[in-house]
């Protein structure tokens, strides 16, 4: 019924790998599309796993940031980074051991569900609970046009965290003259107008970010992404859990 078996040759077997890797490329292709179905793929890790004692305090899974409101898709504590990221991160944190300061980070991997919550939230101009706290000289319907909200982010991407450095004791942040996910210049790493202990501050965490492989973001001195990342081009959805 099937007749003999077919002899490959060396060449029929060459045919059949690359045919093989072709399809496991557009398996995984399909696999890196955002999609509200997917899990955390394995080149992503928790980061506490890589980095146990670094501080964490994703400020999107409660009330305390510019929304006011828990965010879509932070459905646990844990910080989500890329394995290539998170271990790029504890370099930094190792340096800082010694002298008695370690990190805080408020977020990390972002689903694109949270990103697309933060472009309806904009959407809506009445809505401006925690104007006073996060945005205070920035109309809310400028937040797009002047580069604090957009509908792709980096951290989508797996590879782009926000973060300050702390007393490795006590858990309290260095002065970096405003506070986390402020809009307006004065969180811009370039901002002038600081204390010589603020501008020490900033210079520390931005230095031993670049040393570690990352860069900075011009408008928020908090916030990083790997040079090197693995997804450049990919936005993912799986939960934070």
């Amino acid at each position: 019924m099937f007749g003999r078996p077919r002899s490959w040759g060396i060449t029929g077997v060459i045919a059949g790998l690359a045919f093989m890797a072709t399809l496991l490329a557009a398996t995984q292709s399909r696999a890196d599309e955002v999609g509200p179905g997917q899990v955390m793929p394995p080149t992503f890790v928790h980061v506490d796993e890589i980095i146990p004692d670094l501080r964490v305090n994703l400020r999107y899974e409660g009330s305390d940031n510019f929304m006011g409101r828990p965010v879509d898709g932070y459905e646990g504590g844990r910080l989500v980074l890329t394995r290539a990221a998170a271990e790029a991160l504890s370099g930094v944190q190792e340096q800082l051991r010694p002298f008695g300061l370690g990190l805080l980070v408020y977020d990390g991997y972002r689903p694109q569900r949270a990103v697309d919550h933060f472009v309806r939230w904009a959407g809506d101009l009445d809505d401006q609970v925690n104007k006073a706290s996060y945005y205070p000289d920035v109309d809310k319907s400028d937040l797009f046009s002047e580069g604090y909200i957009a509908d792709r982010s980096g951290h989508t991407r797996g590879s782009t965290l926000d973060l300050t450095i702390v007393e490795a004791t006590t858990g309290r942040p260095l002065d970096m003259g405003t506070p986390w996910d402020h809009f307006g210049p004065e969180s811009w790493p370039d901002y002038q107008d600081l204390t010589a202990q603020q501008h020490a501050n900033r210079l520390l965490l931005r230095s031993l970010m670049l040393q570690n492989g990352f860069k900075p973001y011009k408008q928020e001195w908090w916030h990083f992404t790997l040079g090197d990342e693995p997804y450049p081009e990919t936005y993912f959805d799986f939960p934070v859990r």
